[in-house]
């Protein structure tokens, strides 16, 4: 009973280090700007080195984007469920914000250090996340 007990921690052992492996992989690197686009069209690319704010307005729709300590986040908006409000704030590449009522994406761009900043196909820098 002692070996297979062993064991049993020894594997958990190594999953909780795959675990912790896979979130360090995965976290990405630092961007220095952010892309917002609206509706599949970009608005605007703005750099999270500078403190500022982006309002988007369309219509009725309206976001308030902050950038603060090179950090993004929605600060406002008036959507029904106010869920971009609530994803926090982004910086790592990959990284989004997404307001689905508003169709309105806030990606973390490469560095431009990054041999592949501005090289890749517009299809292939889309956000990972994707409104309809």
């Amino acid at each position: 009973m002692k070996k297979k007990d062993l064991i049993l921690g020894a594997g958990i052992i190594v999953i909780a280090l795959a675990m912790l492996l896979v979130m360090r992989l995965t976290r990405g690197e630092e961007g220095n700007q952010i892309r917002v686009t609206l509706d599949g069209k970009i608005y605007g690319t703005y750099s999270l080195s500078r403190d500022q704010t982006i309002e988007v307005e369309d219509g009725d729709f309206y976001n308030r984007i902050r950038i603060e300590d090179g950090k993004a986040y929605m600060e406002e908006a008036n959507c029904p469920d106010g869920y971009c409000e609530e994803q926090g704030k982004i910086s790592g590449h990959t990284q989004t914000i997404v307001c689905l009522p508003h169709k309105l994406v806030v990606e973390v761009l490469e560095n431009e250090n990054d041999q592949s900043f501005g090289t890749s196909a517009p299809e292939d820098v889309a956000p990972d996340t994707i409104a309809k």
